[in-house]
């Protein structure tokens, strides 16, 4: 499904991702670990379109179309979800509005009618419900005078409702108290199927306590130097990543 190869991107001159390669393919789900500044977040940034990242080397593609040549907007249209480490307010647009909006530009994008009415407000309530959380949230401005908790649970739902083929989720579990990790975990793992693939990035193991990676990658410096099942998520855990300092290239 996504292919990296080589992947060398900077920011402000300077190189973060220094020769990254990695391959998901339908149905797994990868964990990628790391130290604060070791490009964790440039690699979902990258994949995801955000401006500002310039990209010096590699390929990526996803299902054999070459992702870095397509806007954001595009990449969503093809399957593309990222969930952010602080998810944003947008205060003025409620997040009903904001959520069909979303659904249905992806949709115009795949030649598809728009979701009616009564179909978007029955897929969407049935999302919020999915995941405990309160319909009248789905009201109020996106994200605004949310806890830390609701704007993970509200990302979430969105993430239900755009229903992506491979989503990123850029530590998602940061900030989450037990109950709202558990409800964020039953979220990632509702996407879970044989056509669709999650790439999570995480610094701590308990996240993986409940969504089960396939692979675990250590990400170091702007390289991945380790990977292994979800036995190493515990080593790190135990160890740290100090055996790890010096080993990219």
């Amino acid at each position: 499904m996504l292919e990296i190869k080589n992947l060398r991107a900077a920011i402000d001159g300077r190189e973060i991702l220094k020769g990254i390669n990695l391959t998901i393919n339908p149905g797994e789900v990868h964990a990628i670990m790391g130290p604060n500044g070791s490009g964790k977040s440039t690699l979902s940034y990258v994949l995801s379109g955000r401006p500002g990242y310039e990209l010096l080397e590699g390929s990526v593609t996803l299902d054999g179309e070459n992702l870095l040549e397509m806007s954001p907007d595009l990449r969503a249209a093809a399957g593309i979800f990222l969930g952010f480490q602080y998810p944003v307010e947008i205060p003025g647009v409620s997040n009903l509005n904001f959520l069909k909006t979303a659904l249905n530009a992806i949709r115009k994008a795949r030649g598809e009618a728009d979701v009616t009415a009564a179909e978007f407000l029955k897929l969407v309530r049935d999302k919020a419900k999915a995941l405990e959380m309160d319909p009248e949230m789905l009201k109020r401005p996106v994200n605004v005078g949310f806890s830390g908790g609701e704007k993970k649970r509200n990302e979430m739902v969105q993430m239900q409702v755009l229903d992506p083929k491979l989503a990123i989720l850029d530590e998602t579990d940061s900030g989450l108290d037990i109950d709202a990790l558990k409800v964020v975990s039953k979220g990632i793992n509702a996407l879970r199927a044989p056509d669709k693939a999650i790439l999570m990035i995480t610094h701590y193991q308990r996240l993986l306590d409940y969504v089960v990676p396939d692979f675990v990658h250590v990400l170091v410096q702007g390289q991945i130097v380790k990977s292994g099942g979800k036995e190493l998520a515990y080593v790190l855990e135990r160890e740290g990543y100090a055996a790890f300092a010096g080993a990219a290239a």
